[in-house]
């Protein structure tokens, strides 16, 4: 650099683009004669095929006494089959270069296997060995409830996860199942056995309720026809059961504040929230630009507050889960343990004033730009199609869902954010849950403005309302 010259690093700050065009690849819809539905997305170029096994069979749908039986019964399943054990099951799927997994949440349960698409066939012919033979060894059913047992133990001393299911168990009611962990609770778990866990994956064995999802390059390829042959004969199992409606109503009342005692702790978990709404809804996207500018982006209402002006946090979120029910919505932040107070107070005016003012035009632009922008590079692999693709079946969603999404968020005014901010965020009767240490924040906090102070100690019971 010239001695008395200053340096310019950038003289001009670059400005966004517009964005690129992009359409959600189409799929084809078949439906079997059983009832089973395949989705197919033709990917040329990507020889990795994802196919997927969707059934609308979650957590959410298991009986309260069993809670956990789901969740468990998914990291079971691939554990043993009528024709392979665990070790042979590896084997036959590495010789085929794939991968095959199970999973399950609130909203659904999934078996997936992704391969090259030369051995596709042999891949499904796995698929429905597990899906149709499992045998759920009473050795491995044990260990997997012993491992979940212990991460029951883990949660308790992470207080992260303390927070989020002490959050939940305070503003649902105890007949809600988003009241507890989707893994269950130690009451609930210890229980469980081999007969639990296959209840309750045929709870889900419907055709009718099954959809098999396949993407990558087809090329002379017919994933349809292949299901045909392979799971045309699959029958409505004597344990199937129609889900019903979900309870997520509620605990009655006015604004709550509990802190979850933890000694020493240098930082405090924060969170503030209520039930929220769920997927399905009319202003879905309206809620998704909101969603972005109150604790979405890294310049969010949020953290630009909680972390860049006041230097409270590393970070600061606020978000809704949507699920087939209503999910819950929180706001989040970690804190240092000494600005606790003033913290949650700062958040509590954000939460107020998303609802109080139309979001500036800068905002709008920022929020809508981003999830324009984000939103095809989810889309890289046929992984991620697969998955959004099951989410239209789970939560019901039209065919086109995807496809219009970036210009629906275009669309998206700064009313209808204000409209969506005054619908669906309700400080009136949020609770807030925090995990910090009593002796230092639990005075501080009375002047909040959410009312006493309801403290927990290690040997309570959290889901106590």
């Amino acid at each position: 650099m010239t001695k008395g010259r200053k340096s310019v690093v950038v003289a001009t700050r670059p400005t966004p683009g517009e964005p690129r065009p992009y359409h959600f690849p189409p799929f084809e819809r078949a439906v079997l004669g059983n009832g089973l539905t395949v989705l197919t997305v033709h990917l040329p170029g990507r020889p990795l095929v994802n196919a997927q096994l969707v059934m609308r069979n979650g957590a959410a749908d298991e009986p309260a006494i069993e809670a956990g039986a789901t969740v468990l019964s998914s990291r079971a399943l691939t554990e043993g089959t009528e024709r392979y054990d665990a070790i042979e099951l590896i084997e036959a799927t590495e010789r085929l270069g794939a991968s095959l997994h199970a999973d399950a949440g609130w909203d659904a349960y999934t078996v997936g296997v992704e391969v090259p698409a030369s051995r596709l066939k042999p891949a499904l012919e796995l698929l429905v060995e597990v899906v149709a033979h499992p045998t759920f060894p009473e050795s491995e059913v044990e260990r997997i409830r012993d491992e979940r047992l212990n991460d029951i133990l883990q949660a308790r001393a992470d207080a992260r996860r303390r927070a989020d299911e002490a959050f939940a168990a305070t503003i649902y009611r105890d007949d809600s199942p988003y009241h507890r962990p989707a893994g269950g609770t130690r009451a609930t778990v210890v229980p469980l056995d081999r007969t639990g866990l296959e209840r309750a994956w045929t709870r889900g064995l419907d055709p009718a309720r099954m959809t098999l999802v396949v993407a990558g390059d087809l090329e002379g390829i017919e994933p349809t026809r292949l299901a045909d042959e392979m799971m045309v004969g699959w029958k409505r199992s004597a344990g199937a059961v129609e889900p019903g409606p979900i309870a997520a109503k509620p605990v009655a009342g006015g604004r709550r504040l509990r802190l979850v005692d933890k000694p020493g702790a240098p930082q405090t978990e924060i969170r503030v929230g209520h039930v929220g709404v769920p997927r399905r809804i009319p202003d879905f996207h309206a809620v998704s630009v909101l969603g972005a500018i109150l604790g979405g982006l890294f310049n969010s209402r949020l953290n630009m507050k909680l972390r860049e002006e006041k230097g409270y946090t590393y970070g600061a979120h606020a978000s809704f889960d949507l699920r087939r029910a209503a999910g819950p919505f929180s706001a989040r932040a970690a804190v240092n343990t000494e600005v606790t107070a003033a913290a949650l107070s700062d958040l509590l005016a954000e939460l107020e004033r998303i609802g109080a003012e139309r979001v500036s035009d800068a905002e709008l632009r920022a929020a809508r730009d981003f999830l324009i922008g984000v939103f095809p590079l989810r889309f890289e692999t046929p992984g991620p199609i697969v998955q959004a693709l099951s989410g239209l079946v789970v939560h019901d969603l039209p065919d086109d869902e995807l496809a219009t999404y970036r210009e629906r968020i275009d669309a998206v005014s700064a009313d209808e954010v204000l409209a969506a901010a005054r619908a669906h965020i309700h400080l009136e009767r949020s609770a807030a849950v925090l995990v910090g240490d009593a002796s230092v924040v639990a005075s501080s906090l009375e002047v909040v403005g959410l009312g006493p102070v309801e403290v927990i100690r290690d040997d309570d019971e959290l889901s106590e309302a």
